[in-house]
This record gives C-alpha cells, structure tokens and sequence, in this order.
C-alpha cells in the first residue's frame, strides 16, 4: 500500500496517537533555572518525525499547538493558552514543527535505517529545535542570546539521551510493525533499487 492509497482514516489516526504521545510525554517534566523545562515531549517530536514522516509528523506536533493556544493544559506542567505561544518556550514550539518535518525527511530520505535516523535526530530534533528556541527564549527573557546559549547546554545530554530512546524505539517498531511507517512509493522503489 502506497501513501497516496492509505485510508485517510488511517492517517488521522496516526497523527491523533502521536499528537497525544506528545500530550503525555509532558507529564514527564524536570524544571530548570531559566523558564524552558526539561520535558519527555521533545522525544515525542522526535518519535512522530522518525515514525510518520516529513508530511505527518508536523500535523501531530500541529495538533498539540493549537490544542494548547485554545487552553487545554496540553504543554509540560499543564500548560496552555494563547501565552504559550508568547512565552520563553514558544520557539521551541514553532522547533518541534520544523524539527519534526527534518526528521521526517533526513530519515525517510531513503530506506529507513538507524543511522540515518540518528542523524535526522541530532539535526532535526537537536540543532533545528535550539535554533528556534534560545533565539526566542533570549527575546522573551531579556537575556543576550549568548548566556542564553550557554544556559541552553543543560538541556543538551537529556536530548542526547531521548535522541536515543527514539531511535532504539523507532527500529524495534520498524521490525515489528513495518506498516506503521511511510509507504514507500513504487517510484521511491524503483530510485532506489538501482
């Protein structure tokens, strides 16, 4: 089955369970000095970029934005409202939606392998999301974009580390349900079989 041919149904439903893996992954949340949380959420971006691809992903991650600007308490700690999207974290939120797309793309570049999902990781989920972020982060809190840098590190071996996880996950749910991946095109097939 093709992505062009899968129910739109289906589609739905892969966003929606990645929209609220996202959603739960904030309950899992560790404050630290500066206004960011370190948070699980982050891993599920990285998840849906590794399992749905550049064009779904960014709708799960989608999901959860405007779930939170209309109030729900959908962000780690229970957060939501429109300050969110004006707050410390909310170049971090528009990350999550570039990221995403990245990963999606760096990992589905051709067939899916771990060590392409690592890299679609580090960059997408890693480097795209810093670039949103501490830029906004700085602008939001008055702090000079370099001591927001430096503040920013502490984050860094977390995302290492749930750049781990969703690769490790992302293979063994590659091997055990293929189908929920994207469909690679027959064209995609027949470019990559030479």
């Amino acid at each position: 089955m093709t992505e062009a041919s899968r129910p739109l149904g289906a589609d739905l439903a892969r966003v929606a369970v990645f929209a609220a893996l996202i959603v739960v992954l904030g309950t899992v949340m560790v404050p630290v000095p500066g206004g960011v949380p370190l948070t699980g959420q982050t891993l599920g971006v990285m998840l849906a970029g590794l399992v749905l691809g550049a064009r779904r992903a960014p709708l799960a991650v989608l999901v959860v934005i405007v779930l939170a600007a209309v109030g729900l308490p959908v962000l780690s700690g229970g957060r939501g409202g429109l300050g969110v999207l004006v707050g410390p974290t909310a170049g971090y939120l528009a990350g999550w939606l570039a990221g995403a797309a990245v990963i999606g793309l760096i990992a589905h570049s051709a067939r899916f392998a771990w060590w392409r999902a690592a890299i679609a990781v580090l960059i997408g989920g890693i480097a795209v999301v810093y670039l949103f972020g501490v830029p906004v982060q700085a602008l939001v809190t008055g702090v000079p974009i370099g001591p927001t840098v430096l503040s920013s590190l502490v984050f860094l071996p977390g995302d290492l580390v749930k750049g781990v996880v969703a690769v490790l996950l992302a293979v063994a749910l590659r091997r055990a349900y293929p189908r929920a991946f994207p469909a690679r095109t027959a064209r995609t097939r027949v470019a990559h079989a030479g």
